[in-house]
């Protein structure tokens, strides 16, 4: 059986709204939690109290992941602007003429 091989390139990933993205998915899953807590006993005795604080494990890491998709987007939009701004002298990043060594 031969190896599969792409016929074409894989496309460009589909950039979108992320940040808004993940800050809402984290909105839900606090709101989530908060709806959950005045029915803390009844999932207690019917065994489902892991739903409660899957619910507070899903905010707290919205939060993280809302750290890195904003730190993320940052460095994208300063990636962008560099090269926006530096003139194109044939040069790469090193100062180099673009020969390998």
């Amino acid at each position: 059986m031969a190896k599969w091989t792409p016929k074409h390139e894989a496309p460009e990933p589909l950039e979108g709204p992320v940040v808004a993205t993940i800050t809402g998915g984290t909105i839900l899953w606090f709101v989530l939690f908060l709806v959950q807590l005045p029915f803390y006993g009844w999932f207690d005795d019917h065994g489902h109290l892991w739903w409660v604080w899957t619910c507070l494990a899903g905010a707290g890491l919205g939060l993280i992941g809302i750290w890195y998709v904003r730190g993320r987007d940052a460095a994208i939009k300063r990636a962008a602007a560099s090269r926006a701004s530096a003139p194109d002298s044939g040069t790469d990043h090193k100062g180099t003429s673009g020969a390998t060594a």
